[in-house]
């Protein structure tokens, strides 16, 4: 701890977060979570179960005329066996929505996945210390956004001024919910996932439930979105339907509908987006499961491959073509006695053009720059002139 500041202690609550669903209280210190207790105990898989413990979208908020923050935290490093490391999460304090610093910590636990064999290893690691220091001693809100795909245990907050809990603004609640690409895989920071990037040109108060694979019409996740308050809400429907190969045509509507109806039940006049798929060449008419290319794998880079024959198709297998005219179906037909339900092609935030500009690094998720686009292309077709979310404004 720097010593030469009086600091003072504030616990971490609930009140100084924005974007969690919940907050766990350990024997280290508290977890945010982006699906509730009861959502959480019916998880079929680690693979959500780490993805929503990762606080994409999370950040500390606060009033203070503080001039120095600092915040004790135990992140969890991820090694991909076979995989170039992965860089360290970014955390960002923004003081009055202008970003004042960054900092990144360089140990904690260390979970080691093995994708080939299914296997994963947790190895505790050390407390660090982030600081943020020179700020101003003016009064001023500040906002320290968690890193979107590290895990972040929040021991202590430390500052060398009072701390005041922030009341409810004036912005709207965006809630959204998506798979890995909302969630944020690829993007550098926290403010640069395309939801971030929206929210920040939208002036909405994010609520983030992209989980990395795991966008699968949960009915707990519909719940959770049910029975959280929010303004205006985004479904982003298809990737991980067809690159997990979890369900067929036939099951693939009534599950949509299934979704909707719940989310109906909590929000029955909010504004309400379906968004569906951006382009994916390796999966635009063929198949999933999707794979590691193990032959990238042994040179030192993470790529994927669709594996399913698109002759399956025929027999109801699922590709990102066949799920966008599904999704615009279901809402031309929805939206007849829901007239707050909209639709929104994904090739309109990022289509072939953009892939011959701007590919997919790993063919699957966006770069930091296409992360951007995306956000950008967002906030014009939702927040912009004649938008769905401005539907009633």
């Amino acid at each position: 701890m720097n010593t030469g500041h009086a600091w003072t202690t504030t616990p971490v609550t609930a009140a100084l977060l924005r974007g969690a669903l919940d907050l766990e209280h350990t024997e280290r210190g508290v977890l945010p979570h982006r699906l509730p207790a009861r959502a959480r105990l019916q998880i079929p898989d680690a693979q959500l179960a780490m993805a929503e413990s990762q606080p994409s979208g999370v950040r500390l908020v606060f009033r203070t005329r503080a001039t120095a923050v600092e915040l004790d935290v135990v992140a969890t490093k991820r090694i991909y066996a076979g995989a170039p490391p992965r860089p360290d999460g970014v955390y960002e304090l923004l003081v009055d929505g202008r970003l004042a610093g960054r900092a990144s910590a360089a140990d904690g636990d260390t979970l080691t996945v093995d994708m080939t064999a299914g296997t994963t290893q947790l190895r505790s690691g050390p407390v660090e210390t982030l600081r943020f220091t020179g700020l101003s001693g003016d009064e001023k809100d500040v906002a320290i956004w968690l890193p979107h795909d590290e895990t972040t245990l929040l021991v202590a907050l430390r500052t060398d001024a009072a701390v005041h809990a922030l009341p409810p603004g004036g912005r709207k609640v965006w809630l959204h919910h998506g798979s890995s690409i909302s969630h944020g895989s690829n993007a550098a920071t926290p403010t640069g996932t395309w939801p971030a990037v929206a929210a920040a040109a939208g002036a909405a108060e994010l609520i983030n439930l992209g989980f990395g694979g795991s966008a699968l019409l949960d009915p707990f996740t519909a719940r959770a979105i049910r029975d959280t308050a929010a303004d205006l809400i985004s479904v982003k429907v298809g990737i991980n339907l067809v690159n997990t190969d979890l369900m067929r045509l036939r099951a693939f509507g009534p599950a949509v509908h299934g979704f909707l109806d719940t989310v109906r039940d909590g929000h029955p006049e909010t504004p309400l987006l379906v968004v569906s798929p951006i382009h994916c060449p390796i999966h635009e008419d063929t198949p999933g499961p999707s794979a590691p290319d193990l032959g990238a794998m042994r040179e030192g880079r993470l790529r994927f491959v669709a594996t399913g024959d698109p002759a399956e198709t025929a027999a109801g297998k699922l590709t990102l073509t066949v799920i966008r005219e599904e999704l615009a179906r279901i809402v031309r037909q929805r939206s007849a006695s829901d007239p707050h339900l909209y639709y929104l092609d994904g090739l309109d935030l990022y289509g072939e053009d953009d892939h011959a500009e701007l590919p997919l690094p790993d063919d699957l998720h966006p770069d930091p720059a296409t992360h951007r686009r995306i956000g950008a292309r967002f906030a014009r077709l939702a927040f912009g002139d004649g938008g769905p979310f401005t539907d009633g404004a």
